[in-house]
């Protein structure tokens, strides 16, 4: 079965104000589905054809450009989609909610290095929070379309939480200020999905 893209589970225009309709459709259509068409290209007659997309990443060599490239962005793109929500914002509460309080001191603490990863990001590329095996949590930033389930990239554990620091992610409505898309995006996390991903991965 080859890769699909995936379809976002609220209208384009759904994030605006902090994320613009017409953003959301050129980067969904054009720059995800690009990802998707040329992954499903990179692995048609391969051993990687027909594996999950986690194995492929998990297992990937990292000098196949093309897949690491196309895969990564293929990847962070379904994360990062579901992550957001027009009815997100606001502090995470429960068990991410503690263990966000017990690696940064608070929810502040968090917001303060997260926005420090994502807006230091040399270039294109990302900022994550992951989970590893027992619970506790990390920042990180990878560059390009890197990530951290990828061999040898950013923190090594799970990441529950993504941000796109790719100009294309935000251009049309902030130009060059980064740091107010970043601000924008606290107002979006869809903290349920967060902790979803953080329930099952920190096994």
């Amino acid at each position: 079965m080859a890769f699909e893209l995936p379809k976002l589970p609220y209208a384009y225009d759904a994030l605006e104000p902090h994320i613009d309709a017409r953003t959301m459709e050129i980067h969904h259509t054009k720059h995800h589905n690009g990802y998707t068409t040329n992954l499903n290209n990179a692995i048609k007659g391969t051993d990687l054809e027909g594996k999950s997309i986690e194995d492929i990443l998990t297992g990937l060599d990292m000098n196949n450009m093309a897949v690491r490239n196309n895969g990564g962005g293929f990847y962070n793109h379904s994360l990062f989609w579901n992550i957001l929500s027009p009815k997100g914002g606001g502090a995470p509460a429960g068990e991410l909610g503690s263990a966000i309080d017990k690696a940064f001191g608070s929810y502040e603490g968090f917001k303060d290095k997260f926005t420090t990863a994502a807006a230091t990001r040399f270039g294109s590329g990302w900022a994550w929070l992951c989970v590893h095996k027992g619970g506790d949590v990390e920042i990180c930033s990878t560059p390009n379309q890197d990530n951290p389930i990828m061999p040898g990239v950013g923190c090594g554990g799970f990441p529950i939480l993504g941000l796109d620091v790719w100009e294309h992610a935000y251009y049309l409505n902030y130009q060059n200020r980064r740091p107010d898309y970043i601000n924008a995006f606290f107002n979006l996390i869809n903290w349920d999905e967060a902790s979803k991903l953080y329930s099952v991965n920190k096994q």
